[in-house]
């Protein structure tokens, strides 16, 4: 196992400030479930956040693929990972089945796919960039450990204000034709990933009505 530490600079408007990407350890712990408090703030319940057994087993079981961002002395944003055996012709899952809850426990250290179980920034820093900065962080992972792929469920938020009038295939198809942004979609796009499936009953969302785009970036390097 190798520790991750990259340092760079990110852009507030003009300005280039300093930031590290690096992994995360037991003493990042407050910080994290600080960054979830200030994402998910009340009345998002708070059992929902990151808790120190779900940490723990992240940097135990797969340290490789659990990072953070580190600014002005603290952790600002983290993106969490798993090893799985993913199958394109059985696509279909939950977030809660493929992550253990966000447990890990079912980590497959052969697994041929590198799967992200959360991405999270802190409100006062979300137009840093830090979301693809650390999404290219986990690409040079995939291509460290010689994965076929790095894979995700995104959330469709903006399709519970067009499903009146459209399908949710038809909500991805238009978000593909330019025609409308989606808030993770688009985001995803922007950092290299292309779509994989649309699956209904994901994770319980009300913004997605339970849809989420399985989105993937295939290791370029990979035989």
């Amino acid at each position: 196992m190798s520790r991750y530490r990259k340092s760079l600079y990110v852009f507030d408007k003009e300005r280039p400030v300093p930031a590290v990407i690096r992994s995360y350890t037991q003493e990042d712990f407050h910080g994290l479930i600080q960054i979830q408090r200030e994402c998910f703030p009340p009345p998002f319940p708070s059992e929902l956040w990151w808790n120190e057994e779900q940490l723990t087993n992240h940097v135990r079981l797969f340290p490789e693929g659990a990072l953070c961002v580190e600014m002005e002395g603290r952790p600002v944003a983290s993106m969490t990972g798993l090893r799985v055996h993913f199958d394109p012709s059985h696509a279909d899952h939950t977030w809660e089945e493929i992550t253990d809850g966000g447990y890990i426990r079912n980590h497959q250290p052969d697994g041929n796919t590198l799967y992200i179980v959360d991405i999270s920034v802190s409100p006062a820093y979300r137009k840093l960039g830090l979301g693809q900065c650390l999404m290219q962080s986990m690409y040079e992972t995939v291509v460290q450990l010689k994965l076929e792929r790095l894979l995700g469920g995104g959330r469709l938020p903006g399709y519970h204000k067009h499903a009146g009038e459209m399908s949710p295939e038809a909500y991805v198809n238009a978000v593909m034709q330019g025609e409308l942004k989606d808030p993770v979609m688009t985001f995803l796009l922007h950092c290299g990933r292309t779509p994989v499936k649309l699956v209904s009953d994901y994770l319980e969302d009300e913004e997605s009505l339970n849809y989420a785009m399985l989105m993937e970036w295939k290791n370029p390097f990979h035989v």
